[in-house]
């Protein structure tokens, strides 16, 4: 006979979503977990201006047209959705108590949302808003997919950005020194100084734009600028016991579930990499 113990504990992995990278904010406003909004900050560019009349070909002092104009940018508006996610336990109630299967389904929230929020948003926002990179001669080297994206974000951002990887891919950033832990945070950084997500959930969906499956032995990499993801409580169901019965089978079940919001700026680009040859 078989003693019971404890489950085997775990943990997430410790460069997901929910980790250094991002602003993690848990709020009390129920309205900011229905969707939020906001004018982006960083998107328009900040030009160069020349006056005209330091120019050696500068007209005297009649115009012949125009004098030269500094241009303006109207902020765009951007929002970010609800991504709610949950774990739910079910087992007879010979075996389990109401308290025991809510504090199963408690500890299976905690060890898997930051995998299911990944999946959320790179299926959401990151496959469903990319301007695709990729080059028509197909995948390319992790280096310089890499590298072609972090081009992108500094010709449209130019602040630090977020490199999204699925865990798959993580393995080989160490290949070409493209990723280093930054010993004060505990985040992996680009040589650019952009932070990197290692994401399990990245690994579960790996959809190029459109989100269509990605090819065999190739993977799909994402760069947005910073992300902040606000979180609510952890919410029962059902709150009291006697509801978490199904008298005809005589089972129980009780589940847990979070609404998260997460939300990035101004440019979301992707690129198809070669992960085996």
């Amino acid at each position: 006979m078989r003693k019971y113990v404890e489950a085997i504990p775990g943990r997430p992995l410790p460069h997901g979503i929910l980790n250094a990278c991002t602003d993690v904010r848990t709020v009390g406003d129920v309205h900011e977990l229905l969707g939020v909004e906001w004018l982006a900050l960083g998107c328009c560019p900040v030009e160069v201006w020349r006056d005209p009349c330091l120019d050696d070909e500068s007209p005297g002092d009649e115009s012949p047209g125009e004098p030269a104009q500094k241009t303006f940018c109207r902020p765009e508006t951007e929002h970010a959705e609800p991504i709610t996610v949950y774990a739910g336990a079910e087992c007879s109630t010979l075996g389990w108590s109401y308290a025991e299967a809510r504090a199963h389904a408690e500890a299976s929230l905690e060890l898997g949302e930051q995998q299911a929020v990944e999946a959320g948003f790179w299926s959401t926002r990151l496959a469903m808003t990319a301007t695709d990179l990729t080059p028509p001669e197909g995948p390319l080297s992790i280096a310089q997919g890499v590298a072609v994206l972090e081009g992108c974000l500094a010709e449209s951002y130019g602040g630090v950005g977020v490199l999204h990887v699925p865990a798959g891919a993580a393995a080989l950033l160490g290949c070409c020194n493209l990723a280093r832990e930054d010993p004060a945070s505990g985040n992996l950084r680009t040589l650019a100084g952009n932070c990197v997500i290692i994401g399990a959930g990245y690994s579960a969906m790996n959809t190029g734009p459109g989100n269509i499956p990605a090819d065999p032995g190739t993977a799909w990499l994402y760069i947005t600028g910073p992300v902040v993801v606000r979180r609510g409580p952890a919410q029962t169901v059902p709150g009291r016991p006697g509801a978490s019965v199904n008298t005809r089978t005589n089972d129980r079940r009780v589940l847990v579930e979070r609404t998260y919001v997460v939300a990035t700026t101004c440019t979301v680009c992707a690129v198809q990499i070669q992960v085996c040859s």
